[in-house]
């Protein structure tokens, strides 16, 4: 006789309503930034969308890990989005800074109120767009070429400042995966995660 275990995370209020949260991706991209959000969220039972910037699904980061987006970023719904992530790496950074499409959409969603996220370089992409906040983290030696006021440094993994979420590159990815699912899902569900994925150090800064 074989008994099926079953572990379900705790319902919360603010999980009623499906979060949507959008992940676009462009070559070069860091690999361990894309996957720590994308697979934590999804545990969070977010619907993650994951977006191609290129003609192809298949897009390949900058350590040559290829990962499967599921759209073109030029058919998603921005109406439906409850948050969009930019993970870093310089050269999906710089091509997230410079497609129009990726700009718009973190415009639209920064006069919706809605938030946003970016770690390691894509902090650049948020200020190219105008959306950054005062209040910042990215990867050392970013911040020269972002050249804003309010760089926080090593002060905190992760920096919220408004409706704009930063973090500063591949260690504090689990870290700022998890105060997304905060903020969209609230403290019960962070804590669980965080206690089942024996990340209890993000809570150190």
């Amino acid at each position: 006789m074989f008994i099926k275990i079953i572990v379900k995370l705790p319902k919360t209020k603010e999980m009623v309503m499906k979060k949507k949260v959008l992940v676009p991706l462009a070559t070069a991209f860091e690999e361990i930034e894309a996957v720590s959000i994308i697979d934590v969220l999804r545990r969070a039972e977010i619907e993650v969308i994951v977006a191609s910037l290129n003609a192809g699904m298949l897009v390949k980061g900058a350590n040559g890990i290829s990962i499967q987006a599921d759209v073109a970023l030029a058919d998603v719904d921005v109406s439906t989005l409850d948050m969009v992530v930019l993970p870093g790496g310089w050269g999906g950074t710089h091509a997230l800074a410079e497609d129009a499409t990726m700009q718009n959409i973190l415009r639209e969603m920064d006069k919706k109120g809605k938030n946003i996220g970016a770690i390691c370089a894509a902090p650049f992409a948020l200020n190219a767009a105008g959306v950054l906040k005062e209040k910042y983290t990215c990867y050392p030696s970013v911040e020269e070429e972002i050249q804003k006021d309010g760089y926080m440094g090593d002060a905190q993994m992760v920096v919220e400042d408004k409706n704009v979420m930063t973090s500063r590159g591949p260690a504090t990815a689990l870290c700022f995966a998890l105060a997304i699912v905060k903020k969209l899902c609230g403290e019960e569900q962070y804590a669980a995660l965080k206690a089942g994925l024996l990340a209890t150090y993000c809570d150190e800064k």
